[in-house]
Order: C-alpha cells, then sequence, then structure tokens
C-alpha cells in the first residue's frame, strides 16, 4: 500500500511498490515525492554500481539536499572539498552550494537521499535514466535545471578527482 498524504500525515512506500529508475551504472527507488508529502520532501535510494558516478558538480537554490550512506562508499564534492563518505555517513549540503558524488574508487555505494525542502524531483530522476540508457538528449537536462532547481556547475578539483580514480 502506498499512502499519499496531505496534512502533516504519514507517507509509506513500500519497497514492493516504489518505482525504479535504472541506468547502466545505478538503480534509484523512488521513495517520497513532494507533492505526496506534506512538508514537501523528496527522498530516493541510489544503488551505485563500482566505481559509477552519480551526479557532475552543481547545485540547488531552494533545497538542502542530505545524503545518507547505507552501505559502501561515496565519493563527494563539497564546495572545492572531495571526501569520502561510509557506511552510516551523513552529509547536509545547504542551498548554493556546489556538490557532486560518484561511488568511491573501486567501491559500491548505496545512498539514501532526501531534499527538503522538496520538489516534483522524480520526472527529473526519470530523465536522468533516460539520458543515460541513450532513450534521451542530454540538452534537455540542460533545460530543465530552473524547474527541477538542478543548476550545473564547472569544478575542476571534481573533474581532477574523477580522473584519479579512473
Amino acid at each position: 500500500m502506498k499512502i499519499a498524504t496531505t496534512g502533516g500525515r504519514p507517507v509509506l512506500t513500500r519497497h514492493s511498490e516504489a518505482e525504479t529508475c535504472a541506468d547502466p551504472s545505478s538503480v534509484m527507488t523512488l521513495l517520497a515525492d513532494s507533492d505526496s508529502t506534506a512538508d514537501g520532501l523528496t527522498s530516493y535510494r541510489s544503488t551505485f554500481a563500482k566505481g559509477a558516478v552519480g551526479a557532475p558538480a552543481h547545485f540547488h537554490t531552494r533545497a538542502t539536499e542530505l545524503f545518507f550512506v547505507i552501505s559502501g562508499s561515496l565519493q563527494v564534492l563539497v564546495g572545492k572539498e572531495v571526501t569520502v563518505l561510509e557506511a552510516g555517513d551523513f552529509l547536509a549540503v545547504p542551498p548554493h552550494t556546489p556538490h557532486a558524488f560518484a561511488a568511491a574508487p573501486c567501491c559500491e555505494a548505496d545512498v539514501l537521499f532526501v531534499f527538503t525542502p522538496g520538489m516534483g524531483r522524480f520526472d527529473y530522476l526519470r530523465l536522468l535514466g533516460r539520458v543515460m540508457r541513450g532513450e534521451a538528449d542530454a540538452t534537455e537536462i540542460a533545460a530543465s535545471a530552473k524547474r527541477f532547481d538542478n543548476h550545473y556547475v564547472d569544478s575542476p578539483v571534481w573533474r581532477a578527482a574523477l580522473e584519479v580514480s579512473a
């Protein structure tokens, strides 16, 4: 049973009923989007293949993005610093802070993501999957930046970190 709520009631998404989006390097399990939560949070879980790149450097203007590493290791950029989060680690990235993430070199990662306040991001995640599978053009992502509050930036620090791990 999936419970969609308004007015501060609980949101329940059963694993067996959750939508998944897959691309060659990860599987995203869509848990709660802002339209089904009273306080407008968005949450999903991503499992990354060994060394898989997650998101390039970007920032959000409204949302804080929360990361909780369930298992494995996640390499992250926060501002101009790259670090590795291990199982059990938690990270909160405030608005306007450039960040990026990938499974750490030679590692898999299983990560819970939460955005607060949330916004309808599931369509963005679906679009990412289609682009990664070659079913949509990457220009659609750039065109959706304002709608999904996902603004890409250049990060020489992140590019260098990915080159080292390749």
